[in-house]
């Protein structure tokens, strides 16, 4: 099959589930953005062996071609410590960071910019169900600070770590700071209980959660360092703007 061919094959499927039916887009954008919307919105539910075969299929395409960067690739800029920038589902490494709310089902608006919402979108709809799975035997939401690993699926890492940052609703507080010190503190911990070489962390709180960039940023680099001490793990800061991308190559070049 065409990505073409696969792309309509996934969308027929997800509106049948539905029991919706919807005039396809002539243009691949808008065909695009409608799956993407379709994925969002989709519940965690089973889900016929074909489809994830050709949701897979899909997904990996997509990502190929967007172009996939390596761990091995990059140049650290300190012992242990990478920077770069771009878009966090094409990196390999063992894990990568997911900014994930407390519901930890990933983001249900449509074509949203969050980060929750492309790592879900790209690891395929068995992440859901694989987060679901682990809340439903939790049987709490998530507290914040805290951090749960998946399969990675169809991104090309092995593992995401997801965790809940603090939520800045006025003046930034020492429990927001604490709070954000505990989310690194435990997505580093998953990596290296589960025996795992790298990790690569976006800005936590920093978006939608409004939690301060420069402050966060210091937060992350102070924690990470502190943690590599005692424990032997690559670590990536990720970042998107060309602001954080500023403030953390200032931080690291400090010393």
């Amino acid at each position: 099959m065409t990505q073409a061919e696969r792309r309509k094959f996934l969308i027929d499927y997800l509106l049948s589930e539905r029991s919706e039916t919807a005039e396809l887009p002539k243009d691949e954008y808008n065909q695009k953005r409608l799956l993407r919307s379709l994925f969002n919105i989709r519940m965690p539910k089973e889900i016929s062996g074909e489809f994830i075969k050709i949701q897979d299929e899909y997904l990996r395409e997509e990502t190929s071609r967007k172009g996939i960067t390596d761990i091995a690739d990059l140049v650290p800029v300190q012992k242990g410590i990478y920077l770069w920038q771009g878009d966090i589902t094409t990196l390999k490494c063992d894990a990568v960071v997911n900014a994930a709310n407390s519901q930890m089902l990933g983001c249900f608006c449509l074509c949203h910019g969050c980060i929750d919402n492309a790592i879900h979108t790209y690891s395929g709809v068995q992440l859901r169900n694989a987060c679901y799975e682990i809340m439903k035997k939790q049987g709490h939401e998530e507290r914040t600070g805290q951090a749960k690993i998946t399969p990675a699926f169809n991104l090309p890492c092995k593992f995401v770590i997801h965790t809940v940052g603090p939520i800045v609703g006025g003046r930034l507080t020492e429990s927001d700071c604490e709070l954000l010190k505990s989310c690194y503190l435990s997505c580093l911990n998953e990596a290296v209980n589960n025996n795992l070489k790298s990790i690569a962390f976006c800005c936590i709180s920093t978006g939608e959660f409004h939690f301060p960039n420069d402050i966060a940023a210091q937060i992350a680099v102070d924690t990470v360092k502190e943690y590599q001490k005692q424990h032997e793990i690559e670590v990536i800061f990720n970042v998107f703007k060309d602001y954080d991308y500023e403030l953390y190559r200032e931080l690291l070049s400090a010393d």
